[in-house]
């Protein structure tokens, strides 16, 4: 990766996480911000290196702690625009065996009308970072804003910049599994970096194995493709490295939230710092590890 900005682009919500004794604990997290919030930390220290994030919040008390965690988190701010008469959203997790579930409240969050405005975003988008996003922050869109946001990358890439896109489906959120396809296909061809979870590409689109989804989004125009497979073999492919497979380290996972959002990080801090794809594999590996030993999305290790 040339670039050293990550805009990473989506909903950061209000997480109630068990905190193992009955009770819960008050955090802050999101699929793209947890990868913000990681990325950050690994590119402490790195010349010229930025993160911010790209959302809407309210104007209440909460969206004001959620922008002061934000900004104390090193994560810059300046695309973070708060609205009247919304709030942000708020779930909660639940574990069974270390495997995660989640119930949301999220009707007025304001994470909903991020890509209300084309301007602002053409604005944002700058050539010169690397912009990621995922399938929640498609999902929670509108129709009309899905479309705007996927046009607003495309011109961004056009412009230079880097787009990233985690497929990360999670289908109560959309509605119906036709327009899931639709729309993860859409926006997947405006991708240079995919990173979806065969697990996810499995149950909605039949892949047999994860070098179907790397052909399936390869074709889709991807230059690469990281097919995470939890504890399983990761599958990768590039135009310039082809194909691999890599075998994780067995770990005791306590808690899979933000599993996929460290890996997403630890891997692209390691691109973004010049690292080989094999290499930065297993950056992402190695921080997913240490993440799912730990409650809760964001663990300072």
């Amino acid at each position: 990766m040339k670039h050293k900005k990550l805009l990473a682009i989506g909903e950061c919500m209000v997480e109630m996480a068990p905190d193992g004794a009955g009770k819960y604990d008050m955090n802050f997290a999101g699929d793209t911000l947890n990868t913000a919030w990681y990325a950050r930390r690994l590119l402490d220290g790195v010349e010229g290196a930025e993160v911010g994030y790209f959302t809407c919040v309210g104007q209440d008390a909460i969206s004001e702690s959620m922008v002061g965690f934000l900004q104390g988190s090193g994560i810059g701010t300046a695309h973070v625009r708060a609205l009247s008469e919304r709030t942000v959203g708020l779930y909660m997790i639940q574990l069974r065996d270390g495997e995660r579930s989640f119930a949301y409240w999220r009707e007025t969050s304001a994470a909903k009308m991020l890509a209300a405005d084309p301007d602002r975003m053409a604005a944002g988008f700058g050539g010169d970072q690397v912009l990621l996003f995922s399938g929640i922050t498609l999902a929670i869109l509108s129709p009309d804003h899905r479309a705007n946001l996927i046009a607003a990358l495309a011109d961004a890439r056009a412009r230079g910049a880097e787009v990233v896109f985690d497929t990360n489906i999670r289908p109560r959120l959309w509605e119906s599994a036709a327009a899931t396809k639709e729309w993860l296909s859409r926006a997947a061809g405006v991708a240079d970096v995919m990173l979806p979870s065969f697990d996810e590409e499995e149950a909605m689109f039949g892949d047999a194995k994860p070098q179907d989804t790397a052909l399936r989004y390869r074709d889709l125009g991807a230059h690469s493709v990281i097919v995470k497979n939890g504890a399983q073999d990761l599958y990768a492919w590039s135009a310039g490295d082809g194909g691999m497979t890599v075998h994780p380290d067995p770990v005791q996972a306590v808690d899979s939230t933000a599993a996929g959002d460290s890996f997403n990080a630890g891997y692209l801090a390691a691109r973004m710092q010049g690292a080989s794809m094999s290499d930065a594999l297993r950056a992402g590996m190695a921080l997913s590890a240490q993440v799912v030993q730990h409650r809760g999305a964001l663990v300072a290790l």
